[in-house]
Formats: C-alpha cells, structure tokens, sequence
C-alpha cells in the first residue's frame, strides 16, 4: 500500500551478498518502509534474519541492505546501550571519503543479533568532490549572509575565555570550514534537492546574537542550508525565594565570600551565572549570598535577581526528570556541566532581551521587555535544555518538517518536566500550557492541548499550518518551526491524556490515554533511537509506532494508541486501518509545470479557508482546509496572484463539485471565469444551489497563463490549488447543479493591503496597495476576539507592542472595501 506519506513493503530476500553468513535461502527481512525517496528508512529483521546477523557484521549488514557503491562508505559514529538490553550503533555516510551532513543509519541489536536498521541514506549520483571555492572565500560568503556588526572572534575577551575554557591556546570561535556533501535546500522546502559539494561553518555572531551552521556551495559560492545552532525559546542546601515557582531548596556550593549558585552533585555540575544587563558570558560573575538564605526580600528586586534561583532550579529539576525518567545522565548521557546565564542582553544596557536559547554549550536567558517577563520558568528551562537533548541525539535540522519537530519535542520536555517536578514537589502549573509563567498580558506562548487557541496547527497541512519554504530564514520563522511544531504537540497531548473526536478532515479518532510517562518514554525512544536529522512527519509516526513495539510489544495497547494519534493529527491511517490514498486521486490533476513566475498567494472562503502562501511548484493540496457553506446561500470568496517579477495577465477559473461526482464537468460548477492583471485582492460572489448534494466536497483554484485552461490537465505557467468545502441542508442525494444565480461572476477589487515588518515586535506599518487612506484600523485574536490594546495613530502605524506574542488579524477598510491579513507578534 503506498501514499503520500510512506512505502511499507513485506520482503523476503537472500543473502546472497553476504555468502560469509551462510543460509542463502533465508528470509533475512520482514518489514521494510521506504522514504519518498525510495530509499528504506527501516528495516525490521524476520527471525531468521535475526539468527544469522551478528551485530559485529552491523556495516557489512548496511552494505547490503542498502546497495552500497564503490565509493560510499558507512563509518561508525557512536554506540548506545539502552535499558531494554538494545545496543544502537549510528553509522554516518560518506562518499570518496567526505561525509554526507544528516545522512545516518543505525544498526540495533540485542544478544549480539541485529534486528533492525533505521535511519536516512543517500543515494549519491556520480560528484566530484574537489572544491573550487577555498575556505576562506567561501566563510567570507558565509559572513557576509549573517550580515552580523560582531562576531564572538571578534571579542578578545570571549577569545581568552575560550583557550581558558578549552584548555587550549588554539581554541577560537572563528569558523573552520569542513568540506561536506549536504542537500541544496533552495530546490526544495523538504530538504531533497540535489546533493551539493560545501563549506560548513559555525558562525556565531555577538551584535545581534545568533549562532548557525552555514553551508556555502564548494563551487558557487552560494548559501544553499543554514542550521541553526541558537533555537528561538560539593555545595550545600540553600533555600531560594524563586520568582515563578515559590520557595525551593537548591544546591549551592561554599566559597569565598558567602555561597554561589554552583553544584556538582548532579553530573559534572550545574552553574548559574550574572550577565549583569551585558552580552557577554567572559565578563559575567556569581550571585553571592552570604547566609545560604536567598530571601526575596534581597533577590525580588528592581533587578529581577529572584529568576537566578529560578534558572538554577529549573537547570536541577530538567536534569533530575532525564535522571529519573530516562536514565539519562545530563542532556548527552556524559554528565555535561548544565551553565546557565541570566540577565543576558542582546544590547548592553538596552531595553531587555526577549528571548532563551540554548547555544550549544550554554543556557542563555533575558529579562524580556514588552512582551515576557524574565525568561526562567521552569518548562523554558525544559524546552531549552531540551534543545541540547535533541542536538545530542536526532539533531534535527532546523527548518521547515524537521525543525517542527525540533521545536515541538522541545516543548514535550518542557512539559514533562514540569509536570514530573510538580508531582514530586507538589506545586501547581499547567502542564499543557507552555510559557504561561513569563507572558506580561496573561494567557500563553503554546497550548498543547488546544495548538489553534495561540496560532497553530493541530492538523497536519491543516489549519494554521505555515508554509514550508526553500530559503528558512528568521523571517519565516525557518519555515513554520515554531507554528507547525503544533502537530507533534498536540500528538503527544493525546498519547498521553487521551480523546475521541473528530478531526478538521472529518475523520472520527479514538485514542486511548497512555499516561505522560508512557508517552515521554515511547517519544525519547522516536527521538533518540530512530530520528535522524532529516526526518519528516512521517517518518516520526513510522519510528513512534517501532519505539512503542519495542517498549510494549507489536498490537499493544501503546501501538494502537500512538498510531491512532497520528491519523487524529492527519499523518497516515487508523490503527488496524488502509493508509488513505492521496485525496487528489479522485479527481482530474491540474498543475502548472514550469517554473513558478506566477502562483496562488491567496484563498479564502468563509471561515475555515483562509490561506496566503509562496510558489507549491504548481500544485498544492489544501484539502485539510475546510469550511461550510449553506445549500441557497450567497458566498464570497477573495484570491490573489503572487509573481517572483512582474505581474502578467492571468486566467482564473475556480470550480465547486457540488453533486460531487468526482468532477467539475456538470453545469454551474464553475463558480469564477476571469482575467486580471491585479497582484491585488480579487473578490467574486457566488450562489450555492439548493440542490448541491450535502457533505464535504471538493473546491479547486485554478490560475494560469492560458485563456483556454480547464478544471483538468497541464498548462506551462501558474498554479491549482484544492481546498475542501460543506455542504449544508442540500440535497440528500445527487443532483445536477442548476445554473440560476451561478453564472461566472466577473472579478473585482484591485487593492491589497500590505504590512512590514512580518513578524513584528513593537510596530507595523499599514499601506494600501492603491494608495488610499486606511479609515479604520481594529486588531483580532486568534478566536476573534478585538484586542484592545493594539493602537493605530493614523499615519499607517499600527503600535503592536502591548500584545502578547501570538498570530493576530489587522481587520481594516477604506470607506469602500474590507481587507484583513494575519500577522505573528513575537
């Protein structure tokens, strides 16, 4: 069975390429599921295979399961033992001896027999892998991308502090190019454009912070994936007044002068230290106190120095959670030392920082400003140092499907270490709330339970979903990492609580309560045994269900639950289930083939359609999206052509199937037939029929260069796009559309309104695209709530700053038309 989102196929082969092993008619394998890519992504030995495969023969096993060439090589990176006796030793890839970024496989074994192998392979085309590009003037492109005013090489004092650190006089921070094979993520948002020949640099910049690995094209020069490291989000006993979650016992360590906020009873260490309003970590000193006793009377000050006790402590309780449920020493398994730095800022003396990070060495916290207070509540730290667990283990790429899952295991960690230090401490938070304890205005950054509450999607591709993009910057959030992470959250929400429901696709789901503990055992082990760093939606679903076979065994209650969990949030099927096919195949395909000058930026219908977007290669399916419309009633619906230069004349045709016969052929279906040359909003009203058959149906967009285009088909230049509406009170059975009230409604409306920076901190600027004059302004929530406390003056300044960090709607009008466009205040 195949679709869209794997290729699982039951085989049996030979080993004749491992005549050494013997029994060459033995059935070796018993599960394999392939990637889009058509290359294996686990392999599930029978018990034969399992007899006859040794773990020490784990890279012969690898050569030939997958076709290795002469020139490719598998070289072991790390072994890893786990508490149900499994050893999983990683393999990373090289080809004529260079390595291939995110390209690992994993051999796991138990009593010295292989029973699986996982992991991301690359088949690699013949390539040369001679630079013509030097190091150094391929890092001069690399600097001149980050664009920053200071680099951390650049501080002599952050250079000193390094060799100190290190041990070593030749220790620096200035970037040292390794020559590697990585996929040119411009060609494709799912990171599978060609392999390139590059540069790899960790760049870290000072003025304005940021730290990234950048890969430059070994022979253009060009900037072709850029990972970001920064991820945006003996003592004694002290007693510590904290500021988020009361008064707590910390462990501190004796020196001159009184007590500091170190101990080493917890690995190598845990250290909290003070930035002092500063950007530096070199220059940053101890809290000190003289009795043991932080009281708040000294540390709830003008200075916030109650939050230091906030970071030590959340630094303790994230390391005792992967202790105690995990057994996990720190987040590498070595003991790393947990520093920790508060008071940071981005801009010495400025008007606070708001944000935390985990760099890749430290935790680092500001004190936020107009939107967070302090950044040190204990699931922050969770969701930090969470970071770090991910680095050490899938270090999932950060962008687009993989960064989502970056971000939203994160948030898992914060939530289930909070919730594992409130259940033994006995203190109250909620545990599916991330951030609550830092928001000025109330409310939260994320709701697991409720992803579409602040902005997200609780569907994949559904509701919220933000597009994936070819070129992730901090401008689009490194493609949605932040906003699609919502799917992995709310699939971790329902392993763990439970729920029956219906899903926006109109798929009726059950899943069974497993327990938070459960389910954070069944993710770890998705996370730390199978992911790599590459891995999709739905190569998280295929190792989620493994991990729960191997904890719980094959039809468990806990396999059922985790794959019924993912057909909720809408990656594959039921548990016991058929995979869905892909939902176009029921209709004619219609797709632009060339390349995108022109696209669909905009949709909307009613109140569950509502889409802006780049280029989908000529096709998107957006049938997750959905709305209602009433059988009679009159509906408008707006669209909008998006060009990479200039704007051409462009043919729309957009259709409804509403006897729903599988096409849109029948009379009155063609809703829109027009031409514009307007890059602006386009607006049509249309009549549904009293005799459009009831239930979900297909709506397709259909936008190109060619007059004579129809509902089916290719065409060189433009784009289609499919969304999914309902049908209320129409007829029970199907009908013939009539054409009364359904005549092609011709198009109008010719200005669009525009809004920069997007997202935006303490201002948007609000122009029309005609130049007229905004004559109100209003700010909506999420859930369409007005929200006061943005302010417009008048002059296109919207004053966005005393909102909390969220996706809002500016709802504003001319006199004459209505505009509306979302926007994410950070």
């Amino acid at each position: 069975m195949t679709n869209k989102y794997y290729v699982a196929a039951w085989l049996a082969l030979g080993v004749a390429a491992l005549p050494h092993l013997a029994k060459a008619q033995a059935s070796l394998v018993q599960k394999k599921e392939l990637g889009t890519d058509g290359q294996p992504t686990l392999v599930e030995f029978s018990a034969a295979g399992r007899a006859t495969l040794a773990a020490t023969d784990g890279a012969q096993v690898l050569r030939q399961q997958l076709n290795l060439g002469a020139n490719e090589q598998m070289r072991p990176a790390k072994l890893e033992t786990d508490q149900l006796g499994f050893s999983h030793q990683k393999f990373d890839q090289y080809y004529k001896g260079v390595k291939i970024e995110h390209a690992t496989y994993t051999v796991h074994s138990r009593a010295n027999q292989v029973q699986s192998i996982s992991g991301d392979y690359e088949a690699v085309p013949t390539l040369s892998v001679q630079p013509s590009l030097s190091a150094d003037a391929a890092l001069a492109k690399a600097l001149a991308f980050v664009g920053a005013k200071k680099y951390m090489w650049q501080d002599g004092v952050e250079e000193a502090g390094l060799k100190l650190q290190a041990n070593s006089a030749t220790a620096t921070y200035r970037p040292m190019g390794d020559l590697v094979l990585v996929r040119d993520n411009r060609q494709n948002a799912e990171g599978d454009g060609p392999l390139v020949l590059a540069w790899k640099f960790n760049v870290y910049a000072q003025q304005p912070v940021s730290r990234t690995y950048i890969y430059v094209d070994a022979n253009t020069g060009d900037i072709v994936l850029r990972d970001a490291i920064i991820k945006h989000a003996t003592g004694a006993t002290a007693t510590f007044a904290t500021a988020y979650s009361g008064t707590r016992s910390l462990a501190t360590e004796t020196a001159t002068g009184g007590y500091h906020l170190r101990e080493y009873t917890r690995g190598l260490g845990i250290e909290t230290y003070n930035c002092k309003k500063s950007n530096s970590y070199t220059a940053a000193t101890d809290f000190v106190d003289a009795d043991n006793n932080w009281t708040a009377a000294e540390y709830n000050n003008a200075n916030y120095d109650n939050v230091a006790g906030d970071a030590h402590f959340g630094a303790q309780a994230t390391y005792d959670y992967w202790k105690g449920v995990h057994a996990r020493n720190s987040y590498d398994n070595a003991g790393a030392k947990i520093k920790s730095y508060v008071h940071f800022d981005d801009v010495p003396g400025g008007a606070g920082y708001e944000n935390a990070y985990w760099d890749g060495t430290e935790m680092t916290y500001g004190d936020g400003a107009s939107t967070f207070k302090p950044l040190t509540a204990l699931d922050v730290c969770g969701h930090e140092i969470g970071h770090a667990v991910c680095e050490k283990t899938a270090n999932l790429t950060y962008a687009n499907e993989s960064g989502a899952m970056n971000e939203g295991l994160s948030d898992i960690w914060g939530a289930s270490v909070e919730k594992y230090t409130c259940d033994n401490l006995g203190l109250t938070k909620s545990t599916w709330d991330i951030g609550e304890d830092i928001m000025k205005a109330g409310g939260a950054l994320r709701s697991m339970s409720n992803p579409n509450l602040y902005g997200q999607p609780a569907l994949y591709k559904g509701k919220y979903w933000a597009a994936t993009t070819t070129a992730p910057s901090n401008a689009n959030d490194q493609g949605g990492v932040h906003t699609n992470s919502g799917v992995l959250n709310y699939w971790y929400y329902l392993i763990s609580m439970g729920k029956s429901g219906t899903n926006e696709s109109g798929n009726a789901y059950s899943v069974a309560a497993l327990g938070i503990s459960a389910a954070a055992k069944i993710t770890f082990r998705m996370e730390s045994v199978y992911m790599t760093a590459s891995s999709t939606y739905a190569n998280a679903r295929t190792y989620s269900i493994q991990a729960a076979t191997d904890l719980y065994g094959a039809g468990s209650t806990q396999v059922q639950a985790v794959t019924n969990a993912w057909y909720a949030v809408g990656v594959g099927a039921a548990y016991g289930g058929t995979t869905p096919p892909p939902t176009t195949t029921a209709y004619c395909t219609s797709k632009g083939t060339s390349q995108a000058y022109e696209y669909i930026d905009l949709v909307k219908l009613g109140t569950g359609i509502n889409r802006t977007s780049a280029a989908n290669g000529g096709y998107y399916d957006g049938t997750a999206l959905s709305t209602s419309v009433a059988a009679g009633s009159s509906q408008t619906i707006s669209f909008s052509a998006g060009f990479t230069g200039s704007a051409y004349t462009e043919y729309w045709k957009i259709f409804i199937d509403y006897n729903q016969d599988g096409d849109f052929a029948d009379t009155g279906e063609t809703i829109v037939s027009g031409s514009s040359a307007s890059t602006g909003t386009l607006t049509s009203t249309f009549t549904v029929p009293t005799t459009a058959k009831t239930g979900k149906t297909r709506l397709r967009v259909v936008m190109s260069d060619a007059s004579a285009t129809t509902s089916c088909g290719t065409y060189s230049y433009g784009e289609t796009e499919d969304y999914s509406v309902t049908i209320t009170g129409g007829a029970a059975i199907a009908a013939t559309a009539t054409q009364a009230g359904l005549a092609a409604a011709t198009i109008s409306g010719d200005a669009r309104l525009e809004m920069y920076p997007n997202p935006a901190t303490d201002h948007l600027q609000l122009t029309l695209t005609n130049g007229a004059d905004l004559t109100s302004v209003a700010v909506v929530d999420a859930l369409g709530a007005k929200v006061l406390a943005a302010h417009y003056a008048g002059n296109g300044q919207l004053d966005v700053s005393g909102l909390a960090s969220g996706l809002y709607t500016v709802l504003a009008s001319d006199g004459q038309h209505s505009f509306s466009q979302h926007f994410v205040k950070q």
